[in-house]
């Protein structure tokens, strides 16, 4: 029987995630470090505690409910983590009357997040949906997001499986055979800047996704979508934009339904705050349309399919021809 599964949230009637209506499970624990990460609060495998100043009534309960002395109040009145000695309990997020002191991850069986996600099947079925398990990285807790998908399946729900392809292959392995939708992330080819920006090399990760082009190759009811973050003065370079979609169409002609640019957001900036993080894209605004639409110019160069290349995400209201 698989263990307990440590997962942030679910994002239901999510529309971003796969086709219809879906569910999506974020998990705890990556092993990539992107700098420009939208999720902060998923890479550890830990659970995690934060501050919501917004709903703080400065009472100082919290500081008293916690065994081991880890909270501090400055002269403000605002709530500061030793993150050092924290240990997730969460004894002051259950004596916190207003919510303002919230735990990052949580301890689910497989039995409970199935019946969860089983309540929205109605969703799913009216719209072609189903649950998507993201993060983080899924494949890092295999065996549980494994058996939550096969009840899935049993059930008749369509599973989706959205990963960074750093995981080992027998992870991934046994996840793809309940999987009907392979959302793969391809962010830089370049194996110098990948680690640069990520923390690792590509590698592992590009000889993952060709382990899933293998593997569905055998299983023709699996899709794969490529999903590349538009990131300023990262990943959106027309060098390394051509590059991946000349590395996809040679590698996986065929294979692939869609290539997906998503551009970048800067929404997470209070994820980073309250976690007592920097990050060094705070300040960098969303791309104009104009810019957008250069890159996707710029993907359209290489030689996967164009009409297989989506442009995903929100642009700023000015219009400002962006540089290469």
């Amino acid at each position: 029987m698989a263990k307990d599964g440590l997962f942030l949230h679910l994002q239901r009637l999510s529309t971003e995630d796969g086709p219809g209506i879906r569910t999506t499970v974020f998990l705890k624990g990556c092993f990539l470090n992107c700098a420009w990460c939208h999720n902060p609060e998923s890479i550890s495998n830990k659970v995690q505690v934060q501050h919501i100043e917004t709903t703080c009534i400065h009472c100082g309960t919290c500081l008293s409910a916690c065994p081991q002395g880890c909270l501090l109040a400055d002269e403000n009145g605002t709530i500061q983590i030793n993150r050092t000695e924290c240990d997730g309990c969460g004894q002051c997020v259950e004596a916190c009357p207003t919510g303002a002191m919230e735990l990052l991850g949580q301890s689910i069986s497989v039995s409970a997040l199935t019946d969860i996600l089983l309540k929205d099947r109605s969703y799913y079925e009216t719209s072609g949906g189903g649950v998507t398990f993201s993060g983080g990285e899924p494949a890092l807790q295999a065996d549980f997001c494994a058996t939550v998908m096969s009840n899935l399946m049993e059930a008749g729900i369509h599973t989706a499986l959205d990963t960074c392809g750093l995981a080992s292959g027998q992870q991934l392995l046994s996840l793809l055979s309940f999987t009907r939708l392979v959302l793969f992330d391809l962010k830089l080819m370049d194996p110098q800047l990948h680690q640069r920006y990520t923390g690792v090399s590509n590698t592992a990760i590009l000889n993952n996704l060709l382990l899933v082009r293998d593997t569905i190759t055998r299983q023709p009811n699996t899709r794969l979508w490529i999903r590349t973050p538009l990131i300023p003065q990262a990943t959106d370079s027309r060098k390394n934009l051509i590059s991946i979609g000349d590395f996809l169409a040679k590698n996986l002609p065929g294979i692939i339904d869609r290539w997906e640019l998503c551009a970048f957001n800067n929404l997470c900036r209070d994820k980073y705050r309250r976690l007592d993080l920097d990050w060094n894209y705070a300040d960098t605004p969303l791309f104009t349309q104009t810019e957008l639409d250069q890159r996707l110019a710029w993907a359209m160069e290489s030689s996967f399919p164009s009409e297989k290349i989506i442009l995903s995400g929100a642009s700023r209201v000015n219009n400002v021809i962006g540089g290469e």
